[in-house]
């Protein structure tokens, strides 16, 4: 597997007044941006409106079948109602990473207390690694700023390059 197909990365936004075209979807504009600058191909970009299965769907055919390395949801990590994002995510996923929910939401409790009220999930569903990220432009950079130096290698491990080589 290349490099190139590692970094292979898809942008999800949960938003039902974006799915409508009511909404600039700003978050999955940045997050798309942020990845791109970082080296990852977007090779997909959805917006959804905030329904379990709808999302649900989409995370497992990205995974299974369009088989990008990194999918990013952006939105419906809250505690409103429509919020469903992490229960979809955590439908799909095979292996929860909690560390890197709990390091977003750590280093977003530094600059906001209501960090601790988003749910985001981060995990894995075969080789494709899964994150959720709050649904403002300013918390996409946030937790993404925390997560890009880790990508690399995780990517590497969920892909079964599990050789640790000295530097």
């Amino acid at each position: 597997m290349t490099d190139v197909h590692r970094r292979t990365a898809a942008v999800v936004t949960l938003s039902d007044a974006g799915s409508r075209g009511e909404r600039e979807d700003t978050s999955g504009d940045l997050a798309a941006d942020i990845l791109t600058q970082a080296g990852f191909q977007v090779v997909a970009r959805h917006i959804l409106p905030d329904e379990r299965g709808q999302i649900t769907a989409l995370l497992r055919k990205l995974c299974d079948e369009s088989q990008v390395r990194l999918v990013v949801t952006t939105g419906g990590t809250g505690l409103g109602p429509r919020d469903v994002t992490p229960e979809a995510t955590l439908d799909v996923i095979d292996r929860a990473l909690p560390g890197m929910a709990e390091a977003m939401r750590m280093e977003s409790l530094k600059k906001t207390p209501f960090a601790m009220t988003s749910r985001q999930v981060a995990g894995a569903r075969g080789s494709t690694l899964l994150v959720n990220l709050p649904g403002s432009p300013k918390a996409v950079k946030e937790c993404l700023d925390v997560i890009l130096p880790v990508l690399p290698h995780t990517l590497d491990i969920l892909a079964g390059h599990t050789r640790h080589e000295s530097r």
